[in-house]
């Protein structure tokens, strides 16, 4: 069984405004240094976006007017073939994450002074990237059974070979697979069966040896996400306390078999500069009392739990990005007991 107990020691959820990847890395070290993860840098140009950064190796995908379209009048059927073939034989070094679409990555790996509890990395879920792609006609591939499971394995295998290159720095990984496609589930935009939801998820969660989370920026449909195969919930805290308690028994079968909450208690606005870590701990603690109250120990809870910001945080300044990692950082020292970095 997987260790799940991380007593709210922090991380991130993926981006920083950086467009050096040394700076940002350096960062990611000094205040995320038991579950560092490697930094996302969109600043660096539209192929850090994280359709970009995760589509490479996907059939026909282009930029078209702005807009990720896969071109389907293409005979791409080799390119699905390589992706099929990769996947049947688990092999990720098929598809890499190359240094021109993820920096920040490559960066991150060659840092040798690390020695984490865990090793942090992120993907871009299959929901979002199929409602984000779109055919030559207008259609989101989420709605192409061909495309929507061959993106699922592509993500599989980029996940993949992830982890095994964090496994270098921790035996100890956790993959984010980052899904704000999913606040739509549910409305009239959103469409696809639960369980075909469920499906596309733990098509790229399989094969995932360490912790796979599934992150969630707004309101969704939490008892679908704990009946996939994610260990890990990963959602904004800050902005949206209660939506998780709205799935008490859920979450608390989740939490019984040993899963984990990712807090995202760190604002990534411009009311951070109204919070301290005083504040944000009340808002957190609040967030955390449903669940105490239909019988979850509060040092159970605890220590199921993991503390990051609510979002991606490149759309602050790198000052403004380092306030958020030092005020997590702060956060999460007081809520183990221990004195501030």
């Amino acid at each position: 069984m997987i260790d799940t107990r991380f007593n709210c020691l922090p991380t991130m959820i993926g981006s920083l405004p950086h467009r050096n990847p040394q700076q940002a890395c350096a960062l990611v070290a000094h205040y995320l240094k038991d579950i560092p993860s490697w930094p996302q840098l969109p600043n660096l140009g539209p192929q850090e976006s994280m359709v970009t950064q995760y589509g490479e190796g996907f059939p026909g995908l282009t930029v078209t007017d702005g807009k990720m379209v896969v071109n389907t009048t293409l005979d791409f059927d080799h390119c699905l073939e390589v992706i099929y073939k990769a996947y049947i034989e688990g092999n990720a070094e098929a598809l890499p994450m190359s240094a021109s679409c993820a920096a920040g990555l490559h960066e991150f790996l060659k840092l040798d002074r690390l020695t984490p509890l865990a090793a942090k990395g992120q993907i871009i879920g299959p929901i979002s990237f199929g409602l984000t792609v779109r055919d030559t006609t207008g259609k989101a591939i989420l709605y192409d059974e061909t495309l929507s499971d061959a993106a699922a394995r592509l993500l599989h295998l980029k996940a993949r070979w992830q982890e095994i290159r964090l496994r270098q720095i921790s035996p100890r990984t956790i993959i984010f697979m980052d899904e704000p496609g999913m606040t739509s589930y549910g409305s009239a935009f959103f469409n696809l069966p639960k369980e075909q939801v469920i499906s596309l998820i733990d098509i790229t969660l399989s094969g995932i040896v360490g912790l796979k989370g599934i992150h969630c920026c707004g309101n969704t449909d939490w008892g679908l996400i704990t009946a996939t195969s994610a260990n890990v919930l990963s959602f904004d805290t800050y902005n949206y306390g209660p939506s998780l308690a709205l799935f008490p028994d859920d979450v608390k079968e989740f939490l019984a078999r040993g899963g984990v909450v990712a807090w995202g208690i760190i604002p990534t606005s411009e009311v951070l500069a109204q919070e301290g870590i005083a504040s944000l701990q009340d808002r957190l603690e609040d967030a955390m009392a449903p669940f105490t109250r239909q019988g979850v120990p509060f040092a159970r809870l605890k220590e199921q739990s993991i503390l990051t910001p609510a979002c991606g945080l490149a759309a602050f300044s790198e000052d403004g990005a380092e306030q958020a990692l030092q005020m997590l950082a702060g956060l999460s020292a007081r809520m183990r007991g221990e004195a501030m970095p």
